[in-house]
């Protein structure tokens, strides 16, 4: 085994393990030198500015890196321990599951304050699906940023390639918006995020077709992608919800303005689950803690007729309610509806691929 698969290994399993630092965490510093530089530079708005503050954010923090990973001995564990504060895998999952526990106790204030830190859109005003879809498509789209495309660049670069990334991918996220602010000046950061993700990107929307249900997932990749406005969020997104069997992307506020985004996925009744358990799928797909962590979800048998719940109320024919502490339907303790297959696909493949709306 290579001294840097070695390395990769050891930094997802310190991710998994510890999560993100929750204090002096490198990019909440990172961040404050990017405000800095942002407001001594960004005025007036210019795309030479922007590239000059890209530079200045990025590459000495770069070089710096190139430079300790050269050091005997000393290099290897920075590595890893550079990997380890590039990856967000388990933050994700940490808070997609919040969100989907408070949709399942109905705390829709709770619930819509929780998604807004993940999400730029307006959440104050959004129901249970739109908390949903947004928790959804952010999971789906940083599973592709903070995880795949960390360890894509680690394993072809090494740690300066992670870093060189993560900075790139943390500026795009700060001054990559269409705002009369950052329309010009934010424009080298975005566009060196894109040409960054573009490879990693598409091999994210192919590990996300192969997770769920295959034909869906590169039908919608290849039928949909195109529409969205992000050249890498969109073959990503359309794929995942392809995979799952869901329909996302629709109306949403940004910066006070209503944006009609391309919708991404299927909109048939299979691809309408309840809100908790969109959340739960998009957990499952980003290969993280699965929320579905009961053995009886592993044990499913095809109902002979519409299944009851204890409060009377009745899952989809052909489905069985499954018990379990997640996921569920807000207004039915203990139970969601899981649609049977019949064929060869893994079980974890079939809870992803195939929760369905309890009715």
């Amino acid at each position: 085994m290579s001294a840097l698969l070695a390395a990769a290994i050891l930094g997802v399993l310190l991710d998994r393990l510890l999560g993100e630092p929750v204090r002096w965490h490198p990019l909440v510093g990172f961040g404050r030198w990017v405000q800095f530089l942002e407001q001594r530079l960004n005025q007036p708005h210019s795309i030479a500015k922007g590239a000059l503050a890209w530079c200045l954010a990025v590459l000495p923090l770069t070089l710096v890196v190139y430079g300790l990973v050269q050091l005997p001995w000393f290099g290897w564990a920075f590595s890893v321990l550079c990997l380890y504060l590039c990856l967000g895998g388990e933050s994700l999952v940490a808070h997609a599951k919040p969100i989907a526990a408070a949709l399942q106790q109905g705390n829709l204030p709770l619930a819509r304050e929780l998604v807004g830190r993940i999400v730029s859109r307006d959440t104050s005003q959004l129901d249970e699906q739109g908390i949903a879809k947004a928790t959804v498509e952010s999971v789906l789209e940083n599973g592709s940023d903070a995880v795949f495309a960390a360890l894509f660049w680690f394993l072809l670069l090494g740690a300066p390639g992670v870093v060189l990334y993560r900075l790139s991918n943390t500026l795009d996220a700060m001054w990559g918006y269409r705002t009369p602010r950052f329309l010009l000046f934010g424009r080298v950061a975005a566009r060196m995020d894109d040409v960054l993700n573009y490879l990693p990107a598409r091999l994210v929307a192919l590990s996300y077709s192969l997770c769920g249900s295959l034909s869906r997932g590169l039908h919608c990749w290849q039928a949909q992608a195109a529409a969205w406005d992000s050249p890498n969020a969109g073959p990503v997104m359309a794929a995942g919800a392809g995979a799952l069997e869901l329909q996302l992307g629709g109306a949403a506020v940004y910066h006070g303005k209503l944006t009609e985004r391309p919708p991404l996925g299927i909109d048939d009744a299979v691809g309408s689950p309840q809100s908790g358990a969109l959340v739960a799928a998009a957990s499952a797909v980003m290969g993280g803690k699965s929320c579905l962590n009961t053995a009886d979800a592993c044990n499913m048998q095809p109902a002979s007729s519409a299944c009851r719940l204890s409060n009377g109320s009745t899952c989809l024919p052909g489905s069985r309610p499954i018990t379990g502490p997640y996921p569920r339907c807000p207004s039915q303790s203990g139970a969601v509806c899981l649609k049977p297959r019949t064929d060869s696909v893994s079980r974890r493949k079939t809870i992803m691929a195939h929760l369905t709306r309890c009715q």
